[in-house]
């Protein structure tokens, strides 16, 4: 008779990001659904109150931890996301996070979870966890070709090469380093950034006002951690999940893509959905186009005004779900744009439930940032995207999209990243009608095997309970 596996405790700590909190908790979820194991979610008390809310079935097995955000100057009040600030105050919530390491150490120390389940944020965690005897499992929301990109530890900083790194060439000293595929990646790859978006990664790579850069979080948490699972599956990048597994020298480990489930969603919104639905339902199959650039892109102004008159000369019937930034400042739409466009678009200024409208029959394609998470929501229902990417690794992603042919990135200029209402259009027309868009649209649905089959993606999740139990049993018996 098999022996009976042992109930886990695992903590799970994302970073202060939606974008990052949701994969996180669906995680969990599916961890103490499929396995049975607890899980103590750590967040902040407003994060924690924002979240959607947990199914009957695991409500029981999962615990929802608060620990108070320090007081930080220049953060606004009840700023605790990133979402509620704008791009150049994150490195402030960053100095926010790092002074959770006291709090957190103390619930670690009391409640003595087998695993801790982090993020790339808390580079002073894994320490604190290995001398509490817990171990410590990376889970990452960027793709493995995102990861392989900016390399393993020993050539994530900038500085020249010493003994143990005895190969200086490998270092990336130039934003042209930049622009095209690293040394490390041993086969052909488009996955680069362009000249625009590498400048803007140069200035940001060093440290920022949290006194630590990005990059030196992510070493330390990869020489810190023991198994880095990545929110993908080998059906997506085979290749590159082998890649970053040879890189690292710990196991890497995909956990499927987290389809959400729809039945989850925040019921007090019905009648958001009842309104959205009907205009919808007016509309051909397949015919509309929705527009989402995520929670943390604010356009400049001639960006929003340049999407705004490329949606109205493409001819398509669109949805935007329009996000008011952190800041409080609106952008202004283009003079009597909501007047020309009336009937054929809709501008949607409140909450939007993204996955409900990605499934409707009407939507065909989708103006999107690229964040991985929105890219997985799309293809679940076969929706065309159209790929406009503005920070972070979203270019990365466009690329390794277009490479696939599973999307059409917006063309922009070389030298700064800017667009015209034209190329807006004529990409909108490429993807959602032309004949010669036939091929992205068929890609589309293909990738439906894929994403949309939930039992695939969760059996993923089983194989990486499965490490976790078999690694704790073996440190237990030693």
């Amino acid at each position: 008779m098999a022996e009976t596996k042992q109930q886990l405790h695992i903590a799970m700590f994302p970073w202060l990001a939606f974008g990052h909190i949701i994969p996180s908790l669906e995680l969990g979820k599916l961890i103490a659904r499929r396995k049975g194991h607890r899980i103590s979610f750590i967040s902040t008390p407003r994060n924690i109150d924002r979240l959607p809310k947990i199914p009957s079935d695991v409500a029981p097995l999962i615990t929802l931890v608060k620990l108070p955000l320090p007081h930080v100057d220049n953060l606004p009040e009840n700023a605790e996301a990133t979402m509620d600030v704008p791009h150049h105050i994150i490195p402030y919530l960053k100095i926010a996070h790092d002074g959770l390491q006291e709090p957190l150490s103390k619930f670690l120390e009391t409640s003595n979870p087998d695993w801790i389940i982090h993020d790339f944020a808390p580079h002073w965690l894994p320490p604190i966890a290995a001398r509490l005897g817990i171990s410590r499992a990376f889970f990452s929301i960027y793709n493995a070709s995102s990861l392989c990109f900016f390399g393993p530890p020993k050539w994530l900083s900038s500085s020249s090469g010493t003994a143990d790194e005895p190969d200086p060439g490998y270092k990336r000293t130039e934003f042209e380093h930049f622009i095209v595929p690293p040394k490390w990646v041993p086969f052909p790859s488009k996955i680069v950034y362009r000249s625009y978006e590498a400048k803007k990664l140069f200035e940001n790579i060093d440290a920022n006002a949290s006194g630590v850069s990005d990059l030196f979080r992510f070493k330390m948490v990869y020489l810190g951690t023991e198994v880095l699972a990545i929110k993908t599956c080998m059906e997506v990048e085979a290749e590159w999940l082998k890649l970053f597994g040879e890189l690292l020298h710990i196991p890497v480990v995909p956990v499927g893509l987290l389809p959400p489930s729809p039945q989850e969603g925040n019921d007090n919104k019905d009648s958001t959905w009842d309104t959205i639905s009907e205009w919808l339902d007016k509309q051909e199959k397949g015919s509309v186009v929705y527009v989402a650039l995520g929670s943390e892109i604010r356009p400049s102004e001639e960006d929003f005004n340049g999407l705004a008159l490329g949606l109205e000369q493409s001819g398509c019937p669109f949805f935007w779900a329009l996000r008011k930034s952190a800041g409080g400042e609106s952008v202004e739409l283009p003079e009597g744009f909501e007047k020309r466009t009336k009937g054929r678009g809709i501008v949607w200024t409140g909450w939007a439930p993204q996955f409900k409208i990605l499934g409707h029959e009407s939507v065909g394609g989708f103006v999107t940032h690229c964040g991985w998470s929105s890219v997985t929501e799309a293809f679940q229902f076969g929706c065309a995207l159209i790929l406009l990417p503005f920070i972070g690794d979203q270019g990365l992603i466009a690329r390794f999209l277009e490479e696939r042919q599973a999307g059409v990135e917006i063309p922009r200029k070389e030298e700064d990243g800017s667009f015209t209402r034209d190329s807006v259009a004529q990409t909108l027309r490429l993807v959602m009608k032309d004949a010669e868009g036939q091929i992205y649209r068929d890609k589309a649905k293909e990738m439906i095997t894929i994403f949309g089959d939930k039992e695939l993606q969760h059996r993923y999740v089983d194989k990486f309970v499965e490490l976790l139990e078999n690694h704790k049993q073996i440190i237990t018996k030693d």
